[in-house]
């Protein structure tokens, strides 16, 4: 009866699994609302080619002419 397996739990073993807990729900909570409502439509394009901010920005980032 004496030989029962000790349960001390030390105090760096406690802090390691509550760190990956955390961790863990962290990522998942994330992970979560990144999927809810951002994207109501995942098929349609965001990137418009013809819109006024990405001419002014090969504009403006255009080679000097030679």
């Amino acid at each position: 009866m004496k030989n029962r397996l000790n349960a001390e739990i030390g105090r760096r073993d406690l802090l390691r699994v509550l760190a990956v807990g955390a961790a863990a729900a962290a990522t998942t909570t994330a992970c979560d609302s990144a999927h809810a409502g951002g994207f109501p439509d995942r098929r349609k394009a965001r990137y418009r080619a013809n819109s006024a901010n990405v001419q002014a920005f090969y504009r403006v980032n255009r080679y000097p002419a030679k």
